[in-house]
Order: structure tokens, then C-alpha cells, then sequence
């Protein structure tokens, strides 16, 4: 196959779509194809083909339980919006491959709940109305799938932890693991960062806040890897997306949802505000302009406007 040929390849021109919505920590990150070869690969064993191509996504668990961040408990505008997007990223992949696109959702908050104190019912709740949004708007390229739904009923405890030992590295090889990985270290740290920010009813000095928050991240971790390996025994052809920040030899692409400020901001930890052009941007709630006004969806906070008559 010549160079030309190989640019041009259907995984090539998918990666293409998928390059203006990467999710980069890097100052510039690469928008070449050949740069991203585990993509590459990953999408070149379907692309092309008659069998419908997959893409995993794990996120959507829950909203945040900080006030200062989020505007409730259930999906708002920012996570329609980011359904949306994908969808219609699936549709825009599909004219390159006929055969079909499909994303799965892979709704990660059963898996975390007891590490960041969001209650089960809570997760349930903003799980199903991301299903009922979905299913109400036609958005036909998604699928959902949580923890519920490889293990029904209560998720207690010693069961979530029988899970997470099964899928998930130990915790002392998890610390080896980010000392010895950059990549690792970084996700690390931003993980206290989120858990700092919703430890909302800490009581103790901030020191004590930073020496739980650091143990819990590594909780995190751990379950976020427990879930990625559920994830890849439940859909083993898919290509694997990232709502984190991905270096370009990683076998994760890391996709951006919507419109922030910072690589890290998500729609369940943040509230969206509608620009004057029409377009959204994810930002903490606490920090909103004082002169947006707050829109209601079915009674609910659902975004905030600028430039809006009051």
C-alpha cells in the first residue's frame, strides 16, 4: 500500500473526524493520523469492513455532589448537548463507514459510588434519564450500559469490592504504576483535584481534606481501571474513547464533549451557559456571570443564557 493510499485509508479519514475533538493536555497536540498508531489499528480492523464499528465511552456516572459546581442530581443541557455531539459524530463516521457506527455509553458510577459518596439511587436516576433523553430525541447511534446491567440488583459493598479485585489492579501495584507512569501520575493528581472540590461536608483541617482525598483518588483509580476492563469483556471489538486527556500512543482517544475552559471539565461536574451565538460552554456553577439568566427545562434547572432578555 503506498503512503498516499495508507493516508487516506477509512480509519484514516475516521480518525480525521474524531482528531478536531481530541481531549490533550498538550500545549499542541498532534492533529496527524500517523501520530495516533493504536488508534490506527484499533479502527482499521473494522473500518472498511461489513461489520459495524463500536466505540466505548465510560463516563456519565453521576453529577457532582458540590453545589458550586453543578445546578442538581440529573442531567441537564450540557449532557443533551453532549449526547448530541455524539450522535452526530456517529452520523458523520457512518458516511465513511456504511456499515454502521454505534457508541456505547458505559455509564461508570455504580463502580465509584462508595469512593465518592454520591448515594446509588442518585446514580440510578441520572443513568435512566440519560436513557429516557436518548431514546425521547431518536438519538439512534447510542447505547448504554452500566454496572446494573452485567450485575442487577444492589450494588452493596463487599460485592462492588469482590468486582473491583477481580477487574482491578491491587492498590500498592496501582502506586507502582503512577510513580512509574507520567500519563498515570497526571490522572492521579486530577483526580484529587475533583475530590477535593466535591467534599463538600468535609469537617477536619485541610490537611486531613489532601491525606483522604490522596487515598480516595487511588480508589478511583483503581475502580476506573476495575471498569475498563469490565468495559473491554463486554464489548471487545470496540474502540476505546476517554473523557481524559490521552497522550497520542495511547490505545484511549480522549474525546472533548463540549465547549470549557479547561481539559478536565465534564457536564457532570460543571453547569453549561448558552454564548451569545447560540453555542455551549461547560463551567462551574459558582462561577456563571451574574448577569446569565437561568433557564428552566420541566421545572428544573437546565442551563444558563447570556445576552438574554430577562
Amino acid at each position: 500500500m503506498t503512503a498516499v493510499a495508507a493516508v487516506r485509508s477509512p480509519a484514516h479519514r475516521i480518525l480525521e473526524l474524531l482528531l478536531p475533538y481530541r481531549r490533550t493536555a498538550e500545549p499542541r497536540g498532534s492533529s496527524r493520523p500517523a501520530d495516533f498508531p493504536r488508534i490506527l489499528e484499533a479502527l482499521g480492523e473494522v473500518a472498511g469492513t461489513d461489520r459495524r464499528l463500536l466505540f466505548a465511552l465510560p463516563g456519565f456516572p453521576c453529577k457532582s455532589p458540590n453545589p458550586a459546581k453543578v445546578m442538581g442530581a440529573l442531567p441537564d443541557a450540557g449532557e443533551r448537548a453532549s449526547l448530541r455531539f455524539l450522535n452526530a459524530l456517529c452520523a458523520q463516521i457512518e458516511a465513511v463507514h456504511p456499515a454502521g457506527v454505534s457508541l456505547a455509553i458505559c455509564s461508570d458510577g455504580h463502580i465509584f459510588a462508595d469512593a465518592i459518596g454520591v448515594d446509588q439511587d442518585a446514580i440510578d436516576a441520572y443513568f435512566d434519564d440519560l436513557r429516557q433523553t436518548a431514546e425521547a430525541e431518536g438519538l439512534k447511534h447510542l447505547v448504554f450500559f452500566s454496572l446494573r446491567d452485567r450485575y442487577p440488583g444492589r450494588m452493596e459493598q463487599p460485592r462492588r469490592q469482590a468486582i473491583i479485585e477481580q477487574y482491578g489492579p491491587g492498590l500498592d501495584e496501582l502506586r507502582g504504576q503512577v510513580r512509574a507512569d507520567p500519563t498515570l501520575a497526571t490522572l492521579y493528581r486530577g483526580i484529587i483535584r475533583f475530590l477535593v472540590d466535591d467534599s463538600v461536608d468535609h469537617q477536619g483541617t485541610r490537611s486531613a481534606l489532601q491525606r483522604d482525598c490522596r487515598r480516595r483518588a487511588y480508589q478511583v483509580l483503581q475502580r476506573s481501571m476495575a471498569w475498563g476492563g469490565i468495559v473491554a469483556e463486554e464489548f471487545p471489538e470496540a474502540v476505546r474513547l476517554s473523557i481524559h486527556p490521552q497522550p497520542p500512543d495511547s490505545e484511549k482517544f480522549g474525546l472533548r464533549l463540549l465547549d470549557s475552559d479547561s481539559v478536565w471539565t465534564t457536564p457532570w461536574h460543571s453547569a453549561p451557559l448558552k454564548l451569545a451565538d447560540g453555542s455551549l460552554k461547560l463551567l462551574r456553577r459558582d462561577a456563571v456571570p451574574a448577569d446569565a439568566q437561568l433557564r428552566l427545562r420541566h421545572g428544573r434547572p437546565d442551563f444558563y443564557e447570556l445576552g438574554a432578555e430577562r
